[in-house]
């Protein structure tokens, strides 16, 4: 939510959180630091473009940056009672502070031995030591050893395996008594946030669960406290560690794996792939080299190309001349995304060199590093495809189609399993290009593909080599386990011998809908507008006889109002790119006996086929929209509208009203 406030008050805003279990206060707050996965491994933020305020000013400011803030001010020679007096944060953490901010300023000129040891203790990663001493070699390398929480309060001894590290001398998990076992390492998802929340701790707990059925010792790595899967008696061993690549490989270390499990941790376990494997472990699954593959826009096109599949043409580019140059190549609309992304993070549909320009100055300020996806925009249905593959047969638990049209991310849109307007032939390709992705990218275990159906064409939208959200909804209403299968698979079994058949699995007598949930309500100045960034922050799921039962009953769940009021009216503002598929939907709300209002260009555009409308005038200028809502004459908004920022602010305020109110607004037709 780039334009939201960041102002922490009371109301909540967070939507996950990480947990960090150390020695010391400094230790334990820069391995939160890091695993919040915010692209930090110390308390040093980039400033923020644009933001000059001076230091004392932005103390004031109680936002999710103040941390880093007073480090700064610490850094910057503020005192510790000054900084308390503007923040009344207690001196004890403010001192705690300082004593990081003291070690920094020491190691400025390089780094003894004496140095070294005291960084460990206090929590960098060798990396940050590395760059906070002039980039030179460390003086030596220490591994960690791992302490034991005592989950027993000092009553009784803990026979609990649930390890946190430090660097003193006696390693509590290499003295832990093991069974004999061949060891698999499970790399769970981190802290939930839009975009990979529960879903992935679902997929890692069931992955665990086989593996110890089939005989394996698991050791799994989570930082998060409100998931099962750091729960001390899920896997053989927890370490309650950052997901971050130094963390990760002490404990390979330790443990030694026979192979490591990143299918079922989201992005955040797929991007420490290409890492692990440049020092040499085993992948279980599917290969980093696979993965690449399917992140690497030239060598997927090749792939794509080999089986004649299509694809919206596209280019990476690194640069703001090449996006430009590119966006007017493809011709506009064209989709902007960076790779290796979770949930949508940074994607827009652009429409113009403005929109191009803005979006690259931001994505550039952030200094990236993988090319800026140019994709040109493609307006059709969407399928999501969950695949099983052994390398030799795929098995299909189930296709879903999306409600809305593409250009919605598909955490956010309403999903219905099996598809309601795909014939027998389109199918049968869908069946046939899933079959061929997997196998050619050689999965072992579960993928995810993202199709579009356009003018008649299968398109592939995307691939994702690893579990996905829809993992346990497709589980549940097919009854397939489809991460027992996938991860029975990985160590060896074959497809056929598990029970479930391959190819595409038999449809059952109901429909399924699955319907996002938004938290809007929560962060109230945020553009609810949807988007290929997801938004949501939750699901629920409809089962009905037909698609009509399930939808309703996802709808009531999800929170929305589905009936029609004794005044029943609709009001519909829409863009102009929207407004010759508005006038059908329209006509048909007018047959079931909805009063329509529309602002000025939207009415003109439904009155022309002579459906009766009453116009409101302009969003912002015009108070009759806010009298229509707050008298009760409105029971859905239909709003579609423009990027123009002076637009979104108007949006912000109705959508705002809109939800206060228990009005549901439609972004996406």
């Amino acid at each position: 939510f780039a334009d939201a406030s960041r102002a922490l008050g009371t109301q909540m805003k967070a939507t996950g959180e990480v947990m960090a279990i150390a020695p010391s206060f400094e230790m334990a707050l820069l391995k939160a630091v890091r695993g919040a996965e915010i692209g930090m491994d110390t308390l040093n933020r980039k400033p923020d473009h644009g933001d000059d305020a001076p230091i004392r000013e932005r103390l004031r400011r109680v936002d999710d940056h103040r941390l880093f803030t007073v480090f700064e001010a610490l850094k910057s020679g503020v005192t510790v009672e000054e900084i308390h007096d503007i923040t009344r944060i207690d001196p004890w953490f403010l001192c705690k502070l300082r004593k990081l901010a003291a070690f920094e300023a020491s190691i400025a000129d390089g780094l003894s031995e004496a140095q070294y040891r005291e960084g460990k203790r206090l929590g960098y990663p060798d990396e940050a030591l590395r760059r906070l001493s002039g980039g030179g070699e460390l003086p030596e390398h220490r591994d960690a050893v791992y302490k034991m929480v005592d989950t027993c309060g000092a009553e009784f001894d803990a026979e609990t395996p649930y390890f946190y590290s430090t660097y003193d001398r006696f390693c509590e998990s290499r003295a832990f008594p093991r069974s004999g076992k061949p060891v698999i390492m499970v790399l769970g998802s981190g802290p939930i946030r839009i975009g990979q929340g529960i879903e992935f701790d679902y997929s890692s707990v069931h992955c665990v669960w086989t593996l110890k059925e089939l005989g394996y010792d698991v050791v799994i790595v989570n930082n998060n406290p409100e998931t099962v899967s750091t729960d001390y008696d899920t896997a053989d061993r927890l370490y309650f560690e950052p997901l971050y690549p130094e963390d990760v490989m002490h404990i390979i270390a330790v443990e030694k794996p026979v192979g490591v499990v990143v299918a079922f941790g989201g992005q955040t376990a797929i991007k420490l792939t290409k890492f692990l494997d440049s020092r040499g472990i085993p992948i279980l699954g599917t290969s980093a080299e696979s993965i690449d593959m399917a992140e690497d826009r030239e060598r997927f096109d090749a792939l794509l190309e080999r089986f004649s599949i299509k694809r919206a043409a596209g280019r990476g580019v690194l640069g703001m001349n090449e996006a430009l140059e590119a966006a007017n190549e493809l011709g506009y609309p064209v989709l902007l995304r960076p790779s290796y992304v979770i949930g949508g993070q940074n994607m827009v549909i652009a429409h113009n060199d403005e929109e191009v320009r803005r979006y690259m100055e931001i994505i550039l300020s952030g200094k990236i590093e993988n090319p800026v996806l140019v994709d040109q925009y493609l307006m059709g249905k969407e399928l999501e495809v969950d695949v099983i593959s052994d390398g030799t047969d795929v098995l299909i638990p189930g296709v879903m189609q999306h409600i809305e049209r593409t250009g919605v991310h598909s955490g956010d849109s309403i999903a219905v399993y099996p598809p309601f307007s795909i014939g027998d032939k389109m199918l049968q390709t869908i069946v046939d290009c899933s079959e061929k992705l997997a196998l050619s990218l050689k999965t072992r275990g579960l993928i995810n593909i993202q199709y579009l159906i356009y003018q008649g064409e299968l398109y592939v939208i995307e691939v994702n080599p690893r579990a996905s959200r829809t993992v346990p909804y497709i589980s549940k209403v097919t009854g397939v386990p489809m991460v027992d299968l996938a991860t029975r698979v990985m160590v060896g079994q074959p497809l056929k011998a598990l029970g479930y058949g391959t190819g595409l699995y038999k449809r059952p007598p109901y429909v399924a809908v699955k319907v996002p949930v938004f938290s809007f309500e929560k962060i109230t100045d945020a553009n609810a507008a949807l988007s290929p960034e997801m938004k949501s922050t939750g699901e629920v799921l409809g089962l009905g006889a037909n698609m009509q039962e399930a939808l309703f009953k996802g709808l009531v769940s999800a929170g929305y109002k589905v009936e029609k009021s004794g005044h029943a009216g609709v009001l519909i503002s829409v863009n102009r790119r929207d407004q010759p598929e508005i006038v059908n939907i329209a006509r048909k709300l007018d047959e079931m006996g909805f009063r329509l209002y529309a602002t000025d260009g939207t009415a003109r555009e439904i009155s022309r086929l002579g459906t009766d409308v009453e116009v409101v005038g302009k969003l912002g200028r015009d108070n009759r929209v806010f009298q229509l809502l707050e008298s009760g004459r409105i029971d859905y908004v239909i709003l579609t509208g423009s990027t123009e920022p002076e637009y979104i602010r108007d949006f912000i305020h109705l959508n705002h009203r809109c939800v206060q109110l228990g009005i549901p607004c439609l972004t996406s037709l």
